[in-house]
């Protein structure tokens, strides 16, 4: 359905807590499937209106007994989770509050749970008493029995009706939202698959209106045999545009040779391209037939060809210009019938104007110029691209079929893409990989590169905090305090996270003094 995350802002919550509020000083808040409170996991701690709550929640040691006292709520309620939405009250809190839980289930699935403490029914208002002892026995700082006392909400019968009445509403309406928001994503999924063949072209996939025009381009070319020039950075897939010639065109059944030219010298790039007789070099010991004469009658797809030496360009344009060459050591030439797609990512034509690119040459290759633009100037294909390389894996894998989450695309639109379509397709890959059996992938699988730990800031925002060693140690305390809500102050796991030692984390974590603090300040939230 959706992140409990996600409940607190729909609008029928927020007017709902504020009823709540308003009537009883009472809070609410949500626990994730495992139990454990969602704000909390954020570094938010909204406490009841009771001093006594507060005081809990405001040190290390009450704050993981609140805690664990609330997950031991959900677990009582989940085996009745799957009869509907009912308010369940139950008595797990360390101090004596009833706790009112009520499951959030849709279609059978459990997604969490919203709860409520630190209030007493009127029929046992005396056990006020007991918690009071209770919470003197922790030695905090409470003030006056009666002053304490007047500020713990007491709920008579119909009270407490009116109040489970609010929370199982709020939680049909979660439901009926997600499931709409479920239906809903499934219809993008449907149309998605459906427009992806007429924003397709071969395997290459893309809506923009710069991709658009190229297909235009390619299918006007697809059927002809004119040398074709394809342009763009690296990882834009310019031979997924030869492939796309190829096989769309009427040399589909015939072969199709790839050569990068920058990746040998003259020597062996002349006998990779025209072949060789035995004996016309040293270690020559038999003939050797060429990639243009194995691309004969297919289509030969040059990558790097802007890396080319003259000698070896002059060489090419005689292929180009009479459909002839001479393999090495040879002394007659061999009659080849190929269509040439060249590639490069350089700027061939200030090449030319520089001499470092023959122009006959050029305008030879350049009969048709594809330019593919960078994933940055096409960031409208986004779900597209996503969409196909998630499917891509999916079939390879056959598990089930992964989800990007909204924080994931989110950071993706923000990304440069230096690495353009191929780095993109490599980051899915390793998100699927990194996700094991999880359906939905959040963001804190993304790679370094693509999600900095750390956000960017402006040199002001630093200079606000002082020095550099002060705002270091600021941003390295802020870390360490969030990392300890988020693993539950479990100092091992934090300190792998972080790439320390736990010895190390704990000093810190002594120095920062932050052992015997409150998980964060209490925080307000917006209504």
């Amino acid at each position: 359905m959706f992140e409990p995350a996600q409940f607190e802002q729909l609008h029928i919550v927020r007017k709902i807590r504020e009823k709540i509020r308003k009537w009883w000083n009472i809070e609410f808040a949500f626990v994730d499937p495992t139990g454990y409170v969602v704000d909390h996991a954020k570094g938010v701690v909204i406490p009841p209106h009771n001093v006594i709550c507060q005081a809990s929640l405001g040190c290390r040691e009450g704050f993981g007994k609140c805690n664990r006292s609330v997950e031991r709520a959900t677990k009582e309620v989940m085996d009745s989770a799957q009869d509907g939405v009912h308010a369940h009250i139950v008595d797990t809190c360390h101090l004596g509050f009833p706790i009112i839980v009520v499951p959030i289930v849709s279609d059978r699935n459990y997604y969490g749970a919203l709860f409520t403490c630190g209030f007493l029914i009127k029929e046992r208002e005396s056990d006020k008493h007991d918690i009071l002892r209770r919470a003197r026995l922790n030695g905090w700082t409470l003030g006056g029995d009666e002053e304490v006392m007047r500020t713990i909400p007491v709920l008579e019968a119909k009270d407490l009706d009116y109040l489970c009445d609010l929370l199982e509403t709020t939680v049909e309406e979660i439901v009926v939202f997600g499931r709409a928001l479920q239906q809903k994503e499934q219809r993008i999924s449907e149309l998605t698959r459906e427009v992806s063949g007429r924003f397709q072209f071969g395997n290459i996939v893309g809506k923009s209106a710069a991709m658009q025009r190229m297909f235009r381009l390619l299918e006007k070319v697809v059927e002809s045999d004119s040398t074709v020039l394809v342009t763009g950075e690296n990882g834009t897939g310019k031979e997924l545009i030869a492939r796309a010639l190829h096989y769309s065109g009427p040399r589909k059944d015939k072969p199709f040779v790839v050569q990068n030219c920058s990746a040998l010298n003259d020597n062996l790039l002349e006998s990779e391209l025209f072949g060789h007789m035995r004996g016309s070099f040293t270690g020559a010991v038999k003939d050797k037939k060429g990639l243009f004469d194995v691309a004969d009658k297919g289509t030969f797809f040059l990558d790097e060809v802007g890396d080319m030496t003259p000698a070896m360009q002059v060489k090419l344009l005689r292929v180009l210009q009479e459909g002839t060459f001479i393999p090495v050591g040879a002394t007659s030439p061999k009659q080849v019938d190929v269509r040439v797609v060249a590639a490069t990512n350089k700027d061939v034509k200030d090449q030319v104007s520089r001499g470092g690119f023959r122009e006959d040459l050029y305008y030879r290759l350049n009969v048709i110029h594809v330019k593919v633009p960078p994933l940055r100037e096409r960031l409208d294909d986004l779900p597209l691209l996503t969409e196909h390389f998630l499917k891509k894996h999916h079939e390879r894998s056959q598990r089930a079929m992964k989800r990007l989450s909204s924080a994931v695309m989110a950071r993706f639109y923000e990304y440069h893409w230096p690495g353009n379509i191929r780095e993109l397709e490599n980051e899915i890959e390793r998100l699927v990989v990194l996700s094991g059996d999880k359906e939905d992938i959040g963001p804190d699988l993304l790679s370094t590169g693509v999600a900095p730990f750390v956000e960017e800031k402006s040199f002001e925002t630093f200079r606000q905090k002082g020095t550099m060693e002060a705002a270091v140690l600021a941003l390295e305390r802020d870390m360490i305090e969030h990392g300890l809500i988020s693993t539950h102050w479990n100092k091992t796991k934090l300190a792998s996270k972080l790439g320390i030692s736990r010895t190390t984390l704990i000093k810190k974590i002594k120095d920062f003094n932050l052992s015997e603090r409150a998980p964060r300040a209490f925080a307000t939230r917006e209504i």
